[in-house]
C-alpha cells in the first residue's frame, strides 16, 4: 500500500502547527487574525485527511489480515477522540476576536491539543505506516 499521500498530508499539518508556533511567538493578540486563518486552513487539511483515512485506509486494513485489521481499528478508535478534541479546539479558536480576547486560553488549548496531534502523527509515521508497508 502506498502511503505517500498520507505522509504529505502529515507534513502539511506539521507545517501548519509550526506556523501557529511562529505566530504565537510573535504575540497572540497581535497575530489573532493570522492565527485564526491558520487554524481554519489546518482544519481543512485535517478534515480531508481523516475522511480519506476513514474511507480508504482503514477499510483496506480490514482486508489485510487479523493483526493489521486489529491495529487499524485501534488507531481509528484512538483518532476518534483526538479528532473530537481537535474539532472543539478549531471551533473555539477560529475567530480572531476570541483569540485576541483570550490569548492565554488559546495558548493553553493549542499547547495541549497540538501536542496530542503532533504525537499522533509522529507515531503513525514512525510505527503504523512502516507496519502497513511491511505487510
Amino acid at each position: 500500500m502506498n502511503l505517500d499521500k498520507y505522509r504529505r498530508e502529515h507534513a502539511d499539518i506539521i507545517r501548519h502547527v509550526q506556523e501557529l508556533k511562529k505566530l504565537t511567538a510573535l504575540g497572540i493578540a497581535g497575530q489573532a487574525a493570522a492565527i485564526a486563518r491558520e487554524v481554519i486552513a489546518m482544519s481543512s487539511v485535517i478534515k480531508l485527511h481523516l475522511s480519506v483515512e476513514d474511507r480508504f485506509l482503514y477499510p483496506a486494513l480490514q482486508e489485510a489480515g487479523a493483526a493489521l485489521a486489529a491495529k487499524g481499528r485501534q488507531y481509528q478508535e484512538e483518532m476518534a477522540d483526538i479528532a473530537a478534541q481537535y474539532g472543539r479546539f478549531s471551533r473555539q479558536w477560529n475567530d480572531a476576536q476570541r483569540i485576541a480576547e483570550q490569548p492565554e486560553g488559546f495558548r493553553a488549548d493549542a499547547n495541549r491539543v497540538l501536542k496530542i496531534l503532533f504525537d499522533r502523527i509522529s507515531r503513525e509515521n514512525r510505527d503504523f505506516y512502516p507496519l502497513i508497508e511491511a505487510t
